[in-house]
């Protein structure tokens, strides 16, 4: 072991959890383009009306793939025990989270895709039970990992990062819909918005829903055998020059400590509060708690809209503004990866007019100025330009013409505040890997 290394044996664990993860990582991809591999011959051989040979090769991929997911799994578990015991840098923790979260969720997202359409190929009784069996095991990975993603809200840097422009209500669904995805959360969740009319602000989104998911996680540490009813609203109590100062009410029904304050080591998210300028009370009584939390927003100043069309252009565009249906639409599919690329044109292809596919955003920006397209599907981390730049540079152009191309971004970006960049950046609507192609034909129906 070098000197370094002796000094620093934070550094060390970081180093070997890193490798961990690497190497959990090249067997996931290793193992997942194999079975999508088998997968994609086994529809073949169904076509072709080669049954016996498609249930073998179905039976003989499905065993293999649930045996690497439980030794994953197990590698996982180890690997995420190393980082907690990481020291020195929560950044690099989150990092190595973060990087993890992303690999990984780009194979299990084609596995998820192939197995959907396999399931639909005519497959004899016992091979679809033992394919549901295999999907069951993929969806066991996939909430593990959004567990990891959720335990990177624990691990807090107080330093300041960038802050973007952001709506309240969806973010808060959004860490509703997130922690609901946990193996066995066991909370039942009432969000009350009827009386809040929701607002845009300028800040830091993953503060809140750190808030959020500490105080969610306190909960579930309080065991019950019944889920614990806990019912979220909202109320703006006042402004000031620049700020909305919003109330946030929190009312679980069982006695319990929701915050705590203790000064040799307060709770994150009274650390959280604290650091926001913001305050706090809680009450309880024999059969509830109910916590009050006072946040300020900054208020995000509106910019008029200068007309640079004419009246006459403004009616042609609205009369162009129609529903139309999958069968007429034409798609831009930005996407670096080639597998993915052909996974979504699988998924997609028998549905919609035409897909032209970008590799990048530069390539999009290029497509997306000589021809006309009625949706985009855009990835995140791509090469020369990401997704981000490429939608603010869309929504840029557009301005000039009043024009709107709504954009999807199909992301293995999943972790805190994610959503919000894209939101931020102009992007109508949001899909995590893995999905279920129903779930992107159900968000593009609704943007079409």
């Amino acid at each position: 072991m070098s000197r370094d290394a002796k000094d620093d044996p934070g550094k060390t664990l970081q180093e070997e959890s890193g490798k961990k993860y690497e190497m959990i990582r090249n067997r996931i991809q290793t193992a997942a383009y194999a079975g999508i591999l088998a997968l994609l011959i086994s529809v073949i051989l169904i076509i072709l009306k080669l049954y016996l040979p498609a249930g073998i090769l179905v039976i003989l991929t499905a065993i293999l793939e649930l045996n690497l997911v439980r030794a994953i799994l197990r590698s996982m578990d180890d690997a995420n025990k190393s980082l907690r015991d990481v020291s020195s840098s929560n950044d690099r923790k989150v990092d190595v989270i973060s990087s993890f979260s992303h690999r990984i969720r780009e194979p299990l997202n084609n596995i998820v895709i192939i197995t959907d359409l396999l399931m639909e190929s005519g497959l004899q009784k016992k091979q679809k039970e033992l394919l549901e069996t295999f999907v069951a095991s993929t969806k066991n990975m996939v909430t593990t990992v959004n567990e990891l993603t959720m335990q990177s809200a624990g691990d807090i840097s107080f330093e300041a990062r960038k802050h973007i422009r952001f709506s309240l209500l969806p973010t808060i669904q959004n860490t509703i819909e997130l922690y609901s995805l946990k193996d066995k959360a066991n909370i039942d969740f009432i969000f009350n918005k009827k009386e809040f009319t929701d607002f845009e602000c300028f800040g830091d989104p993953i503060i809140l829903k750190q808030i959020f998911l500490d105080i969610f996680n306190t909960i579930e540490n309080n065991h019950s055998e019944k889920a614990t009813k806990v019912n979220i609203s909202l109320r703006k109590e006042r402004e000031a020059d620049n700020e909305n100062f919003v109330g946030l009410r929190i009312q679980t029904d069982r006695n319990m400590i929701l915050i705590d304050d203790n000064e040799q080591s307060p709770s994150l998210s009274a650390r959280l509060i604290h650091n926001s300028k913001g305050t706090w009370s809680q009450e309880s009584g024999a059969d509830y708690t109910v916590l009050n939390i006072t946040l300020p927003f900054t208020k995000v100043v509106s910019e008029p809209k200068h007309k640079l069309a004419s009246n006459r252009i403004e009616e042609l565009i609205q009369k162009e503004k129609v529903h139309k249906e999958l069968k007429d639409i034409r798609i831009l599919l930005v996407e670096d990866n080639l597998i993915n690329q052909k996974i979504t044109h699988l998924t997609l292809k028998p549905l919609v007019a035409s897909i032209d596919t970008a590799s990048n955003g530069k390539e999009a920006l290029d497509k997306f100025g000589s021809a006309k397209y009625d949706l985009i599907l855009m990835d995140i981390q791509m090469p020369v330009m990401s997704g981000l730049t490429a939608a603010e540079k869309i929504r840029a152009l557009e301005s000039s013409t009043n024009t709107h191309v709504p954009i999807v971004a199909i992301t293995a970006n999943a972790m805190l505040g994610d959503k919000e960049k894209c939101l931020s950046a102009g992007i109508d609507d949001y899909i995590s890997k893995p999905f279920q192609p129903s779930a992107l034909i159900e968000k593009i129906k609704k943007l079409i």
